[in-house]
């Protein structure tokens, strides 16, 4: 029996042996490095977004340089366009709806304009109303009547409009910063160009350019050396402080605000002197911003429309509808 027993245990005993010499070689290896748990930032991941990990101590931990780099990422807004306000007087006529017509298609495609719209008379009329209503602009709409005494022929039109214009601009602005902007007389019975707006946009004090089919020539127009106003291109009195057309310049609206008793005058002034004596309160020759370069482009028309031949419009058997033109 013991000898059966010795057998078996010499049989067992070589691989008990390689069991324990192959325990002792493990134990003898280097414990592997312990793995640092993952860090999440809370800059690293929006609202709905997988977190990230991110290692301690990186740049990309620092909350304040990832809001640096998200401000560096997101576009710049543009600067604001200074605001075009164009003021325009007008009067009840046959061809009064078509020329604001016109005026309106051209003022759709100017980007930040606002048009003063002055009617001549005691109370605004359904006529203008329901047009500016529909015009889709932004608009001002204003009335003033010229007084009776003012009507002859040869004297000064449009003054007590441009002027209740002027008023508007000045009270709105009265308590508020003004924002960049600039002033245009914008008849109705003219023809722009859409170059001429991108041109007086820019206007700093007061802008100059010519002006087509005025003053009994094909333009009228500044004369420009080196940059600067030197004189007058003019069929009719070319001794004017400031030989120009109404349609001719521009004034920034900070130069309105700073001269607030800069008006158009009726006692002392004579016809064909608006202009000039309006200029006068602000601005000198000198100061002059030639546009249209150097003034060598006509961007605007004195283009009035042909009165109107209403001689078969019947007084009596009028039509059953009534259509407004």
């Amino acid at each position: 029996m013991k000898s059966v027993l010795f057998s078996r245990f010499f049989i067992l005993l070589p691989w008990i042996l390689i069991v324990i010499i192959m325990l002792d070689v493990d134990t003898r290896r280097p414990a592997p490095p312990l793995t640092p748990r993952p860090y999440f930032s809370p800059y690293a991941a929006s609202r709905g977004a997988a977190r990230l990990p991110l290692r301690r101590g990186s740049p990309d931990s620092d909350p304040r340089r990832g809001a640096q780099k998200r401000n560096e990422s997101r576009p710049q807004p543009e600067p604001r366009l200074p605001t075009i306000y164009a003021i325009t007087p007008t009067y009840s006529r046959p061809v009064q709806k078509a020329e604001l017509t016109r005026l309106a298609n051209t003022f759709r495609q100017v980007a930040q304009l606002h048009w003063i719209l002055v009617e001549d008379a005691a109370a605004r009329s359904e006529l203008v109303s329901r047009f500016l209503a529909r015009a889709g602009l932004p608009s001002t709409h204003l009335h003033v009547p010229t007084p009776r005494r003012y009507k002859r022929p040869g004297l000064p039109r449009a003054t007590e409009q441009r002027n209740a214009g002027l008023a508007w601009l000045r009270q709105r602005h009265q308590h508020q910063r003004a924002q960049p902007g600039v002033l245009f007389f914008a008849d109705d019975d003219n023809t722009y160009s859409l170059e001429l707006f991108q041109e007086m946009r820019t206007t700093r004090k007061v802008s100059v350019w010519p002006v087509g089919l005025v003053g009994g020539r094909r333009y009228e127009r500044p004369l420009v050396e080196n940059g600067r106003v030197v004189g007058w291109y003019t069929g009719w009195r070319a001794d004017r402080p400031f030989a120009i057309d109404m349609a001719g310049f521009a004034v920034s609206l900070q130069v309105i605000l700073s001269n607030p008793k800069a008006v158009f005058k009726r006692r002392g002034s004579q016809p064909g002197m608006q202009e000039s004596d309006f200029l006068k309160q602000i601005t000198t020759v000198e100061e002059l911003e030639p546009k249209a370069n150097n003034c060598t482009k006509v961007l605007v028309w004195h283009t009035r429309t042909e009165k109107v031949n209403l001689a078969n419009e019947p007084k009596y058997h009028l039509d059953t509808v009534k259509i407004e033109v």
